[in-house]
């Protein structure tokens, strides 16, 4: 499902997108700039990782329970199979609905693990909200780095 007009930085209390249009958890909102964002659901994690603005976010998949779904996302990356998720464009609480960036250019709040110019993204190896630099064709990639010192990536994550 697509969808024109969305309040990107809110976040929800229910699937429902009131005065928004019709949504679903996995709808997607295509930018004028090649931008492209989908509607999700946040969960904390075990470890009760709360998400922050501007950072990454995985797909939540606990001992991959939740494999093959991509509309269940958290901070907490010892709760994923460490697939990048897309960009937080607020801040959900617990248990609430946002919009992440999932394509496009980004620029994140919080600096890359590692890496330099050109270098493929992974979250595996990287902290909580971050990625890293992979070298590794088993790794899953969501993205490269423009300009690794001022954070900006070009993301490329599953939708």
């Amino acid at each position: 499902m697509m969808l024109i007009g969305a309040n990107l930085t809110r976040t929800y209390t229910t699937a429902q997108l009131a005065g928004e249009g019709p949504a679903k958890l996995g709808a997607l909102h295509f930018s004028y700039d090649g931008k492209v964002y989908k509607f999700v659901l946040f969960n904390n994690g075990v470890g009760n990782v709360a998400a922050v603005d501007g950072n990454m976010a995985y797909i939540y998949a606990v001992s991959g329970a939740s494999a093959g779904q991509t509309t269940t996302v958290t901070m907490d990356l010892t709760d994923t199979q460490e697939i990048g998720a897309g960009k937080f464009m607020s801040v959900p609480a617990d248990g609430e609905y946002c919009w992440i960036q999932v394509k496009g250019i980004a620029t994140l709040t919080t600096a890359l693990t590692a890496g330099a110019d050109g270098d493929p993204l992974t979250p595996t190896g990287a902290s909580d909200g971050t990625l890293d630099v992979t070298a590794d064709v088993t790794s899953p990639n969501c993205g490269y780095a423009i300009d690794a010192s001022a954070k900006i990536v070009f993301l490329d994550c599953p939708l």
